[in-house]
């Protein structure tokens, strides 16, 4: 990350602030947020630590002085609960969209139910660096909108960032839901299957 100097305007001066004269790392904290995370280092251990110290880590991984560069990093929350339940916590609105039907549309046309692990790996290995462009491209946005004063920015930086927390909720009743069906599908048992006689006739038997 690259720092500056807070810029000063006066009201009467709403000119558009160029990007360079504000504390990068400081609109990039902002954007993130103020959640918590628990989070693992070797030097501080697990901790229940702000989470743009874990982002301001990777993110520091894929910037070089050449440009972006693509960093493979593990992104846990992505792979572990449903992907599509954390793109749509940091406001990833489209990826959250891709992930919610694309495995279900694999699915469903091959029949693998391995396409779920793979599309959560997908997601753990590259969830920090589509991230990492989502919170680029909104600052570079919002910091380019001409006559808006530095608080305004600010203040758009932090509704277009941080995070949705009802996705928490949304996700427990979710898994509360599969869990409901599993359940029913046990009681039931095994669907009756058609045994043909000698005949050719069907004759239905229930698995006991």
């Amino acid at each position: 990350m690259h720092c500056g100097q807070t810029l000063a305007i006066s009201e009467s001066e709403p000119e558009p602030i160029p990007q360079q004269e504000i504390s990068q790392a400081q609109l990039w904290q902002t954007f993130v947020g103020p959640n918590k995370s628990l989070q693992f280092s070797m030097k501080e251990g697990w901790g229940w630590r702000p989470a743009f110290k874990y982002y301001q880590e990777k993110f520091a991984q894929i910037e070089t002085p050449a440009g972006p560069r693509f960093v493979l990093s593990w992104n846990w929350p992505a792979a572990l609960f449903d992907s599509f339940l954390w793109f749509l916590y940091r406001k990833m609105y489209l990826f959250a969209l891709l992930y919610a039907v694309l495995p279900a549309v694999a699915i469903f046309l091959t029949g693998d139910m391995s396409v779920g692990l793979v599309s959560r790996m997908l997601a753990g290995g590259s969830a920090n660096y589509l991230y990492y462009w989502h919170v680029r491209d909104k600052i570079q946005r919002i910091m380019s909108l001409p006559a808006m004063d530095a608080q305004a920015r600010i203040q758009l930086i932090r509704e277009e960032g941080g995070v949705q927390p009802y996705v928490l909720w949304l996700g427990v009743a979710l898994h509360l839901l599969m869990i409901g069906v599993l359940i029913s599908a046990i009681q039931q048992g095994p669907p009756e299957l058609p045994v043909p006689t000698e005949e050719g006739a069907p004759l239905r038997q229930k698995f006991l």
